[in-house]
């Protein structure tokens, strides 16, 4: 979401604990059934998939992100991909158990999950439609204009994997365009 959703509802905080997780720290394995939701409360975090033997990341998530796989999660079907930590991290973990409670009792609360959700399906969307239709330069361009900081938060190789490029290839572009 563009804005933190514990700013939007503070009663969040009471739900769930709080964890502390070392960098390069796995959150959920693909093949696994999700059990819990994450929201970043510092740090950073990535959804990622192994593509041909070659690690292949498609999301990443930042403070205030809520982070999951919610196909898991909601049909206890086993997940398509891996969530890690990129940075230590201090997330809010809530159990499934304690989000369907917090479902049921706030309205609000399920407006924003469902916003967030149909949020995150435009986001893949336009990544898919950016990968067909944009060669690397433009992919690189249109994350540019998008996150300009994310250069600064994310080591550049997972950068490349997200563009679709190798980090050589994307050393090559930043070299180009500065």
């Amino acid at each position: 979401m563009s804005t933190s959703i514990i700013s939007t509802f503070p009663s969040l905080i009471r739900v769930g604990h709080v964890h502390h997780f070392k960098k390069k720290e796995t959150l959920l394995n693909d093949g696994d059934i999700c059990d819990s939701v994450f929201i970043i409360e510092k740090g950073c975090v990535r959804s990622w998939f192994n593509g041909d033997g070659h690690d292949v990341t498609f999301q990443f998530f930042f403070e205030g992100d809520v982070v999951t796989s919610f196909e898991s999660l909601k049909r206890n079907l086993p997940a398509l991909y891996n969530i890690e930590t990129i940075t230590e991290a201090r997330l809010r973990v809530i159990s499934k158990n304690e989000l369907v409670q917090l479902l049921d009792r706030d309205n609000s609360i399920k407006q924003a999950v469902d916003d967030y959700i149909a949020e995150r399906l435009y986001h893949y969307q336009a990544l898919f439609i950016s990968r067909i239709k944009n060669n690397p330069q433009q992919r690189y361009e249109e994350l540019l204009n998008l996150q300009p900081d994310i250069f600064d938060k994310v080591p550049h190789h997972y950068i490349a994997t997200y563009l679709g490029m190798t980090p050589v290839s994307l050393s090559r572009i930043k070299a180009k365009n500065k």
